[in-house]
């Protein structure tokens, strides 16, 4: 599960330098953990998967049980609706937790962070801006 790991943030470290007289960096982790949104849509995900395998079996193994039950369609029914909404649901808390980890990654953001940038003689700057094309693909 690499992409829920990905949303760890405060797992992830980084070098800052210090700019002192020993030229030293120091290691500094990022900030939030966004994993939730990313758990819950692969979740959900797993459950339609296994609910539209056994809907699958009483459609074509026991079809005479379903058309002979009038629950059987009511509850197919309400099930359907309500993953329908739960993936909807799910969809937004992952863009939601995309948008909460490019917030949390964006370049300004880190070098804001670095004490050693808050100096008055101090020019950071965070060099190339990350691409987020697949991750933007993936919500």
């Amino acid at each position: 599960m690499a992409p829920i790991a990905a949303c760890r943030l405060h797992r992830v470290q980084y070098e800052m330098p210090l700019c002192d007289e020993d030229s030293t960096s120091k290691t500094m982790h990022l900030m939030g953990d966004f994993s939730a949104p990313a758990e819950f849509f692969v979740t959900l995900g797993i459950f339609s998967f296994f609910y539209t395998m056994a809907a699958l079996v009483l459609y074509l193994r026991f079809h005479n049980l379903y058309t002979e039950n009038k629950r059987f369609p009511l509850v197919d029914f309400c099930v359907t609706v309500s993953f329908t909404f739960f993936w909807l649901v799910a969809a937004a808390a992952w863009g939601k937790g995309l948008t909460d980890v490019k917030g949390a990654t964006r370049p300004s953001s880190l070098t804001a962070a670095m004490s050693v940038c808050h100096g008055e003689d101090a020019v950071c700057s965070a060099g190339a801006t990350p691409s987020m094309g697949l991750a933007n693909l993936s919500v």
